[in-house]
């Protein structure tokens, strides 16, 4: 396996060791014991799927209180997964970091609490996992704006399908400042 650290601190791109053959292949998603030892030490206590056609983006959010850590990955299909710092005192507050998860490079990508996290379908479909460190809680989940030209991500599309939710995602600039983490 392994592991490196992104520009912004604390978000990981995981490459876990895959073992193919003609058969097809194994791969461990999750070894509490192995990833604590490379240095990713977290209580997962809930796992999602997400299954969503090519075009749809989910996201930016992020949950404050009860900010969740995710550790994500693509079991078929392909998305570009992304994470924004949204820790109001960190040099890097706004700042965004981009990758692509397939099932063909098997990477994981590890988002950390105090980040907004979304993802776009490249593929025709795509079942996306991820493992939380926190219970979901739909009254403390914000959204901010996929296309916040503040923070200018450069998604690999121009018109995305969005939730009503997501459509009314909010400037991060316009956010009251006591829902930002602080770390």
């Amino acid at each position: 396996m392994i592991i490196e650290q992104t520009h912004l601190a604390g978000v990981l791109l995981i490459k876990p060791d895959v073992f193919g053959d003609a058969r097809g292949y194994f791969q461990e998603s999750w070894n509490q014991r192995r990833y604590a030892e490379a240095g990713l030490n977290r209580d997962f206590v809930q796992d999602n799927l997400s299954l969503s056609k090519k075009g749809i983006l989910r996201g930016l959010h992020f949950q404050n209180p009860g900010a969740q850590g995710k550790l994500v990955y693509v079991l078929r299909g392909e998305v570009f997964d992304v994470a924004v710092d949204v820790r109001a005192d960190s040099p890097t507050f706004g700042q965004w970091y981009g990758t692509y998860l397939s099932e063909e490079n098997h990477h994981q990508l590890f988002v950390p609490e105090g980040f907004a996290h979304g993802f776009c379908v490249t593929s025709d479909m795509a079942l996306f996992a991820y493992k939380c460190t926190s219970f979901y809680h739909p009254a403390s989940e914000y959204s901010i704006a996929w296309n916040d030209p503040d923070i200018g991500i450069d998604w690999p599309i121009d018109t995305p399908e969005l939730s009503t939710k997501d459509k009314e995602g909010l400037r991060l600039r316009d956010l009251p400042k006591e829902i930002l983490s602080v770390w």
